[in-house]
């Protein structure tokens, strides 16, 4: 079946998504399902022309501010705000939760929530930045432990990865006690189709950077990990992507948990969730979704930004 409609079929399981937004690939040079050549066609993908490549609606979002000032600002900024959106969906407990921003300029610095401050009240100006022993270098109030164990690991572990997302979501916690990675049966929930990993074990609160160490190595180069007993961990390149995937992933929960009270869910075919995958985990379509949050959020609730 061809996945195009009027378009000639692309064997999806070999095509980047990202690659056909970008016209980098074309899709009379592939065939549906086998990889098989055209007639007259070679595998390798040529340039395609605009008519030939359909696109998503979607505009690109930069990953980064042209100086380390503006990105830091950017950074802060999207920290609180996503802050705030956590509080809404009810993703705040107590004192626990956090959400990390790598620093622009000493990379090995990270800005975090202060500890007990309520999620829905957390401004720019509340932010704290810590070095990487943990000590507060810029702010004026303490900061948590844990969120130090789990974050300072991921982000010296990935240098790729700018924000590290980590919450105690009600679906998410109550998925993680099922011990199962999530399967394919959403097309969003494809997000993390072969890209997340689910940490199987449970020493309590993560107080020690050894367990933050394993959970990173753990995690590996994946977007996602189910933490057993605990809850959901995001990451991405920007903090509108780590906030975005981390919503996106408690839905998946919650979606699976209702599909599976109600019966057996339907798996999507691999061909299925590796197009859905490369559809919806659009790292540009989550800053896109983050972006329309983020407006409606300072447009309510502007001190945010103080």
């Amino acid at each position: 079946m061809c996945l195009l409609g009027k378009y000639q079929c692309v064997d999806f399981r070999h095509i980047s998504w990202g690659d056909l937004l970008d016209g980098q690939m074309s899709p009379r040079h592939a065939s549906c399902h086998t990889g098989t050549a055209l007639a007259g066609e070679e595998t390798m993908m040529t340039k395609a022309t605009v008519e030939e490549v359909p696109e998503l609606d979607l505009e690109a979002l930069p990953e980064r501010q042209e100086s380390a000032t503006a990105e830091r600002a950017y950074r802060k900024r999207q920290l609180a705000v996503a802050f705030r959106l956590f509080a809404r969906y009810g993703f705040d407990e107590g004192v626990a939760g956090h959400i990390t921003a790598r620093d622009p300029e000493f990379p090995n610095r990270f800005w975090v929530n202060p500890y007990a401050v309520h999620f829905s009240r957390i401004k720019v100006s509340d932010l704290l930045l810590l070095d990487e022993n943990g000590k507060v270098v810029e702010g004026t109030r303490r900061s948590n432990k844990a969120a130090f164990s789990i974050h300072s690991t991921i982000h010296e572990a990935r240098e790729d990865v700018v924000a590290v997302a980590h919450a105690h979501s009600i679906h998410g916690r109550a998925w993680s006690a099922l011990s199962r990675p999530l399967d394919p049966i959403i097309q969003e929930a494809c997000a993390f189709h072969n890209d997340h990993v689910l940490f199987d074990e449970y020493k309590g609160l993560v107080l020690e950077r050894d367990e933050g160490v394993r959970i990173a190595a753990r995690l590996g180069s994946k977007r996602a990990a189910i933490l057993r007993h605990h809850g959901l961990l995001t990451v991405g390149r920007t903090v509108g992507e780590a906030a975005w995937w981390f919503i996106t992933m408690d839905r998946a929960c919650q979606m699976q948990l209702l599909a599976e009270a109600a019966g057996t869910p339907r798996l999507m075919t691999e061909e299925e969730a590796t197009l859905a995958a490369r559809q919806f985990g659009n790292a540009n379509m989550a800053r896109n979704n983050f972006q329309l949050m983020e407006e409606l959020l300072i447009e309510q609730e502007p001190d945010v930004l103080d």
